[in-house]
């Protein structure tokens, strides 16, 4: 229970990050920059070094989660092609934004969250130490999980109530996954798998969808600064936490 009291916390910062989303919505090409440059450094500063951690500690194979990799970079990108092109709208294929995208893009964030929760709870079945640094670590990337799932859905015609909802869903989802592990636990040897996956899934949303969309109707010197500093502030946030 002590776990699910300190993911409590990230209840908030998930919150406080989308509710700055949608306050200033119209500039949300500006935020756009920001997080794709977070996006990309949370998969270089943070995932990738812990899956060459993982594969490293257990002695497997670093082809399986570069696998995942793909494959989560692969999926997303042909379930988002593939329902725009059963739509048969030309016009919406090219110009690729849909509230379905943006609703499958917020789940799959909270998913994630989800997971950040079941960190915790697991951090938390090693020792109270190990529990409380993985619950900071969420906490301080859980304000770039709340602006991207609310930045997802705004940019994808979805309405800002809509947004809100599920604003709230992936705030709420790393709670439920730090009360989840009191059921069951996650092997470690799926851990690598799992992080290659998301890993993938981050770099398409980032590169193909946030990145191109920020610059999409004015691309300004402003939000390459900002692309930038989004990076920096996940390679601090990683190295500092």
């Amino acid at each position: 229970m002590i776990a699910a009291l300190v993911s409590l916390s990230t209840f908030f910062s998930t919150l406080f990050g989308g509710l700055f989303a949608l306050r200033h919505s119209k500039r949300l090409h500006l935020i756009m920059g920001f997080t794709a440059g977070v996006l990309v450094g949370l998969v270089a500063f943070d995932l990738l070094p812990e899956i060459f951690a993982q594969v490293h500690e257990q002695n497997i194979n670093s082809v399986l989660p570069m696998l995942a990799l793909v494959g989560g970079f692969l999926l997303f990108h042909i379930a988002e092609k593939s329902m725009l092109i059963h739509r048969g709208d030309t016009e919406e294929y090219t110009d690729h934004k849909h509230p379905t995208v943006g609703l499958l893009s917020a789940l799959a964030l909270s998913g994630h969250s989800f997971l950040d929760g079941v960190g915790i709870g697991l951090g938390f079945q090693v020792n109270a130490a190990v529990g409380v640094v993985v619950a900071i670590a969420v906490v301080a990337h859980d304000f770039s999980d709340g602006l991207n799932t609310v930045t997802l859905m705004l940019v994808n015609r979805n309405t800002r109530r809509r947004a809100f909802t599920l604003l709230l869903v992936d705030a709420a989802a790393p709670v439920l996954g730090a009360l989840s592990t009191l059921l069951f636990t996650i092997p470690a040897a799926w851990l690598p798998i799992y992080l290659g996956f998301f890993a993938g899934f981050l770099l398409y949303i980032g590169a193909s969808d946030i990145l191109p969309e920020a610059h999409s109707e004015r691309s300004t010197p402003t939000t390459l600064l900002l692309t930038v500093l989004g990076a920096t502030f996940a390679f601090l946030v990683t190295r500092f936490v």
